[in-house]
């Protein structure tokens, strides 16, 4: 597989949480959108910022697409992959999986209360008012 750079939102403590099962699971870099170089910012859509990427050399992945390939390029059980793969056959699978990411993403507070850690922006916050 190619090269790859997932991109999220580093202002949201589910998006950061997930960002970082796929960092801690596979090669995939993270990079928030604070923390955007004007390269990769130039490789992502006007609306970016509705949600998550997986950018390599060939394509832009976006939204669910984004998170779905990150998972795959990680450390996951194989059977969770082969399931991914099969769904993928079938034509209304995008809909389906860009239907479940908008859901979530409409309802991050909601889903945070279960998987959430403290996003980057906000740590920095925290060690400036420790000093």
């Amino acid at each position: 597989m190619t090269e790859a750079t997932l991109v999220y939102d580093d202002d949201c403590g589910f998006c950061t949480w997930w960002a970082e099962f796929v960092d801690e699971r596979s090669d995939v870099p993270i990079v928030g959108f604070a923390d955007l170089t004007p390269e990769l910012r130039d490789r992502l859509p006007e609306d970016y910022e509705e949600c998550a990427h997986l950018v390599t050399d060939e394509k832009v992945y976006s939204c669910g697409a984004a998170m779905e390939e990150a998972i795959v390029r990680s450390d996951v059980p194989e059977e969770l992959v082969d399931a991914i793969e099969f769904a993928r056959q079938f034509e209304d699978y995008d809909r389906l999986r860009e239907g479940v990411y908008r859901l979530i993403a409409n309802n991050r507070e909601t889903a945070g209360k279960v998987m959430s850690t403290t996003p980057p922006a906000r740590r920095d916050d925290d060690s400036e008012s420790a000093d």
